[in-house]
């Protein structure tokens, strides 16, 4: 990825175990259309992203998250459980996931700075969940630099509770790229980023990818779905 600006760049699966206490933040369902299909990825009981329901049995996330922590193995998608809208223990529904497709530019390598641009990846629920339990987020094809934008995660310091960051803004977009205001912290990749222009509803724009230093400002790193996304989708299907 490449703005204009120098970036430090900081990968955001938590590799432990998704069982700590959360912190004090408020429950995202007071103020965030859409809050309850956000959800909590438990990866091979190892580790945690985050992850949004685009369809009843459609889970967007990060690619990297679909790889070991601590390994750089590719995780068994089997092996992964997503629990939309957890909160405080209790989640609206739980599905394990039955297989993952990943973008076909994401080439996985352990240590090194993950590809922002192409860091996209599909779940195919094993069971879908009905829309009358969770409504499926609706997602569009951009944002912009200036966008004002929200960040809905779980992370490793309120893992049984979701954590809204806003209000932020698209500071720079470049390709399937953008760097974001938003402060995220381990356990956010994979999280949705918001497009709240207007007033409307939100509709999700983006994953998040890392979080990331711009000189001593702290920033996140997204990708942009745009094609990206409907080849994921074709290839679910």
């Amino acid at each position: 990825m490449r703005v204009g600006i120098w970036l430090t760049i900081i990968m955001l699966c938590f590799g432990g175990p998704a069982t700590a206490q959360s912190t004090n933040t408020s429950a995202s369902s007071v103020t965030v259309p859409g809050w309850d299909a956000v959800g909590r990825l438990n990866i091979s009981g190892r580790s945690m992203c985050t992850g949004a329901l685009i369809a009843p049995d459609l889970v967007l996330t990060a690619a990297h998250c679909l790889y070991d922590v601590h390994t750089g193995r590719a995780v068994d998608p089997r092996k992964i459980e997503f629990a939309s809208g957890l909160n405080e223990g209790t989640a609206k529904a739980v599905r394990r996931v039955s297989r993952a497709v990943i973008s076909d530019e994401y080439v996985h390598h352990k240590g090194k700075d993950v590809q922002i641009g192409a860091d996209l990846a599909l779940l195919v629920l094993a069971s879908p969940i009905s829309r009358d339990v969770v409504m499926p987020l609706r997602t569009e094809k951009r944002p912009a630099q200036g966008d004002s934008v929200l960040i809905i995660s779980y992370t490793k310091f309120s893992q049984t509770k979701q954590i809204v960051a806003q209000p932020c803004y698209i500071l720079a977009r470049q390709h399937d790229s953008v760097v974001t205001s938003c402060q995220v912290e381990f356990g956010a990749s994979g999280a949705p980023v918001f497009a709240v222009q207007g007033g409307g509803q939100p509709r999700l724009v983006s994953v998040i990818s890392s979080k990331a230093a711009m000189g001593n400002k702290q920033v996140s790193l997204g990708t942009v779905l745009d094609r990206a996304l409907e080849r994921l989708i074709a290839r679910a299907g």
